[in-house]
């Protein structure tokens, strides 16, 4: 916390955050060399199979790859010799394809910043399309009622696996307006930018949407409109003086777009870095493993600099002088359509639920496959002849509840390390770079596949959002200026800490947990549709949309439910949080 005499916020020395970044990203690297050591299977026989997957190999043929890839020798001899190839441009070469490494990496490096920046410019686009109508009537001083921020919620917990296999086959197939799969040219992005871009701009424009309405209400802004000052002028300087808040969450959003878009990549055939590191991970790869690693968190290391110096500059001399004005967000009435909107997701969910639970969700019926809704089955059968209501209602509780405790976890995890700047400088950058996947193969490496260790390998690389916010929202508050009449009165590290900053944090980071529910469950779900996670036939609801997917054309009621299920589960979340900002004034 910062001196109760200093008048600027402290910030944490550059060697410290430097030094924190390299004990990450050396602690993830190590942990990933371990990978092999910690696996429940023989690398050896992984590899084997990798390699070649219709042969059945002899203990022969098994001794002789663990001699050729010098398993015997143990984890740390692997780390140094990859080490000390790396100053040389030497990372190895692929102890499957026999292929320099490198070259590999690069080029996939090369593919998924190019869809990155694609989808990053469909995110800032959705996001201004959030926000719009609060810019334009706050800024015309019309600004009168609370925004429950339901299409947000909406877009934001759209599976980015069905948009992106929805797309593909309405704009690939159906209307040829762009490729539906490979990396070809410019043409090949737009797609997979939109599957990536549109429930990312939906976070940020959601976070953005809630955070103006104080910039909107402070008294500059109703002294420009009192003169006459153009709308254009305010909206552009309300949008800096929010956007700071906001930007961190860039950090985690832009990594996902590149090491978490797996999914997305594998349906569009996109020969991107997230896909050559999961495919290395599972076969054990360890030379393009390491390599991809290390691009992440460099790429992350970057991007956390960059939107760290954007911050500042946007904020200005007054973040420097300990003169930022503080942000409390003005108590405006919430509509009757929130509420209606809230209380009809919530009848609509109990009525699914409670219909659910009066069938049986195990009972396989070969004969009724990819049935289509009926009185029989309301929501269809699955491609086993299972009805989907029933699945839909099991899963219902231990979908929300692991959801809940995750994500509960995540951004009390994330809120501790950002009290702490010092001991988090450069950790979050770091761990923001890791896939789930990746945290999951390590995780579960360990514990074995299991719903708890799904959920403990999510935990791993989930605060990072909550943790940038926080640090971000602290640095601004704590530059305010009644903090440094606070001060000058007296008031101690924790006076300050229960009166004005936690207040200050609670609201917007409550707002950023709930918008990021429904990415929590399609996470869990992607690590069990692994084998890493909850193990079928276990009926939940990211479960159903993985099994699903691949017969969205055929049978469209398989994915629709469980989407629509998920959307009202977001939507519920958000329309019934209070937004009242519950600091001191």
């Amino acid at each position: 916390m910062s001196s109760a005499h200093g008048t600027a916020p402290v910030r944490p020395a550059r060697w410290v955050a430097g030094a924190g970044r390299v004990g990450a990203g050396a602690a993830l690297l190590t942990a990933v060399a371990l990978l092999p050591w910690l696996s429940r299977t023989d690398p050896a026989l992984t590899v084997l199979r990798a390699r070649s997957a219709d042969q059945d190999p002899t203990p022969a043929e098994i001794a002789a790859v663990r001699e050729e890839l010098g398993l015997t020798d143990g984890p740390s001899a692997h780390l140094a010799d990859w080490l000390g190839g790396l100053p040389h441009g030497d990372a190895g070469t692929s102890w499957v394809s026999g292929e320099p490494v490198l070259p590999q990496v690069t080029a996939a490096l090369g593919v998924s910043v190019t869809l990155m920046l694609g989808a990053l410019l469909v995110t800032v686009l959705v996001a201004a399309a959030v926000c719009a109508r609060t810019i334009r009537l706050g800024a015309r001083r019309r600004l009168r009622r609370e925004r429950a921020g339901t299409g947000a919620a909406v877009l934001a917990a759209l599976p980015k696996f069905l948009l992106a296999s929805l797309l593909s086959l309405a704009g690939g197939v159906w209307l040829g307006w762009f490729p539906s799969g490979g990396w070809e040219g410019p043409s090949s992005m737009v797609l997979p930018a939109l599957a990536l871009g549109v429930p990312s701009g939906a976070m940020i424009g959601g976070l953005l949407d809630q955070a103006l309405p104080a910039a909107l209400h402070e008294p500059w802004a109703k002294t420009w409109h009192a003169v006459g000052f153009p709308p254009r002028h305010t909206a552009r300087h309300a949008l800096r003086r929010a956007l700071p808040g906001v930007l961190p969450q860039l950090l985690p959003t832009v990594v996902a777009l590149v090491g978490g878009a797996v999914a997305v990549e594998r349906i569009f055939n996109i020969p991107g870095l997230g896909r050559l590191a999961l495919d290395a991970a599972i076969a054990q790869d360890l030379p393009s493993l390491q390599t991809a690693t290390l691009a992440l968190v460099l790429l992350g290391t970057t991007t956390g600099l960059l939107v760290q110096a954007l911050r500042r500059t946007l904020l200005g001399r007054a973040l420097r002088d300990g003169a930022l004005p503080a942000l409390p967000r003005p108590e405006l009435p919430a509509g009757r359509a929130r509420r209606l909107t809230a209380l009809a997701c919530l009848l609509v969910l109990l009525a699914l639920v409670v219909a659910g639970l009066l069938r049986d969700p195990l009972h396989v019926d070969t004969a009724a496959r990819l049935l289509p809704p009926s009185p029989a089955h309301p929501l269809g059968t699955d491609p086993l002849g299972r009805d989907l209501l029933a699945r839909l209602g099991h899963g219902a509780l231990r979908t929300a509840a692991v959801a809940l405790a995750v994500t509960a976890a995540g951004a009390l995890t994330g809120l501790l390390l950002g009290l702490a700047p010092r001991a988090g400088a450069g950790l979050t950058d770091v761990v923001a770079t890791m896939p789930a996947v990746l945290a999951g193969l390590l995780v579960t490496a360990a514990t074995g596949p299991s719903l708890w260790g799904a959920s403990l390998a999510v935990c791993v690389v989930g605060w990072t959002p909550y943790a940038a916010q926080t640090a971000a929202l602290l640095e601004q508050e704590r530059a305010g200026g009644h903090i440094t009449a606070a001060r000058s009165l007296g008031a101690g590290r924790f006076h300050l800490l229960r009166r004005h900053l936690l207040p200050a944090l609670g609201a917007p980071l409550l707002r950023n947990a709930l918008l990021r529910l429904p990415t929590t469950v399609l996470v869990l779900a992607s690590l069990g549709f692994l084998g890493l996670g909850e193990q079928p036939p276990t009926p939940e609801w990211g479960r159903l949309l993985s099994e699903n997917q691949p017969y969205a054309e055929l049978a469209p009621w398989t994915v629709l439910a469980p989407a629509c299920a998920l959307i009202l589960l977001s939507v519920l979340a958000v329309t019934t949080t209070p937004h009242r900002d519950t600091r001191r004034r």
